[in-house]
């Protein structure tokens, strides 16, 4: 008896390259998963259904994209407020937008959590204008000086600042990655984080793939973004000069919340060596070096060109000194997925009012036991 034909599927080769193109693949590394891909891409030949859905797949894509006429536009959901000059900002790529939809998809859970739980509304979402005075959100996150004098290095301070943000309600991610999908690395030249406004469930995600020097300036420019109440998409960095109002507000309230302008401006020395200087107030005020830089540079102790050149080398300094390392898997889903969410979570499914697939689905993982033993780390179990 003869075989029966496969039965094959009409797609538009444009969306073949868009699909390619839009995850960033190159043609030959995509070529050599699917051999047919070149006859696929010119109209000689169609893929059978379940290629397609490989295809997909391989792409980030949905079989339901690929079955368009013409490529969607695709936008950012939240107001986008990188830089003009960023190469990829015409086109956000599938690492970022899945990122965005998972953070939503959270915080969508969490919102329904806190309410069923009786948690009144956040009170400082949304309590400042480019107006306001800041003393209350530094009040409030707790990292004035004499509390810095306990705190041994930099990094530690941005720890105690994460979690402090934890513990007013604010739901903090640091992912390098999609989920927990190693091979999909967050770009930092793309976004280096956003804030997702709201209430109840307000949300700060930092690329954990961007220098963790560089992560301090991101989550408190963040944090910056839900005391004001905007959403946002940012590539700040503490050297950037943004045009648009809410971004420049945001950077500056980032940097006097980190080091307070008049404090260091009490301890400058004029004509000090710039190593010297960035070491010794970096120790001062327990931050990252290339938050020092930005502040130096508000005394008008660096110009912009200076400042540019010196936060490159400082980085690229930080960098090389770095040491990777795999971690402990509960441990890093803490930071990924933020302690409270994660508690939260975990809490509510092991109670059975949350079903078991759609935590999964939140979670990043499938199996009962991880949960348990993420439950157990997180101290609600």
């Amino acid at each position: 008896m003869a075989k029966m034909a496969r039965v094959r599927v009409e797609v538009k080769p444009t969306l073949l390259r868009w699909a390619r193109e839009r995850a960033g693949l190159q043609f030959d590394d995509l070529a050599r998963r699917f051999p047919h891909l070149a006859r696929w891409e010119s109209g000689e030949a169609r893929p059978t259904r379940k290629q397609l859905e490989r295809f997909a797949k391989a792409t980030h894509a949905t079989v339901d994209h690929l079955l368009l006429t013409k490529p969607p536009i695709e936008r950012v959901p939240i107001p986008d407020f990188r830089a003009a000059g960023n190469a990829r900002i015409g086109q956000p790529s599938p690492n970022l937008l899945d990122t965005l939809s998972l953070c939503q998809q959270r915080q969508a859970w969490y919102r329904d959590f806190a309410r069923t739980q009786g948690d009144k509304p956040l009170a400082f979402v949304g309590s400042v204008k480019l107006t306001s005075d800041i003393a209350a959100m530094q009040s409030a996150l707790g990292l004035d000086l004499e509390e810095r004098r306990k705190i041994p290095a930099w990094d530690k301070t941005l720890r105690r600042l994460s979690d402090g943000s934890d513990a007013l309600g604010i739901l903090v991610m640091v992912n390098g990655v999609v989920g927990n999908n190693s091979y999909r690395r967050l770009d930092p030249q793309e976004f280096r984080g956003f804030a997702l406004a709201d209430a109840h469930a307000p949300v700060v995600f930092i690329n954990g793939a961007d220098a963790k020097a560089a992560q301090m300036f991101t989550l408190a420019h963040a944090l910056a973004h839900v005391w004001l109440g905007r959403s946002a998409l940012s590539d700040a960095t503490p050297v950037t000069a943004p045009e648009h109002d809410v971004e420049h507000w945001c950077s500056a309230v980032a940097a006097e919340v980190l080091v307070p302008l008049d404090a260091l401006r009490a301890e400058y020395r004029t004509g000090e060596e710039l190593r010297n200087a960035l070491t010794r107030h970096a120790r001062r005020f327990k931050v990252s070096t290339p938050v020092i830089l930005r502040r130096i540079h508000d005394l008008g102790g660096l110009a912009q060109n200076e400042l540019q050149q010196a936060y490159k080398r400082e980085l690229e300094r930080l960098r090389s000194k770095r040491k990777s390392s795999g971690g402990d898997f509960y441990r890093t889903q803490g930071v990924r997925l933020g302690r409270r969410f994660a508690r939260a979570l975990v809490l509510s499914t092991l109670e059975g009012d949350t079903a078991h697939g759609d935590a999964f689905r939140l979670l990043g993982f499938s199996k009962l036991a991880t949960l348990r033993e993420l439950g157990h780390r997180l101290g609600v179990v």
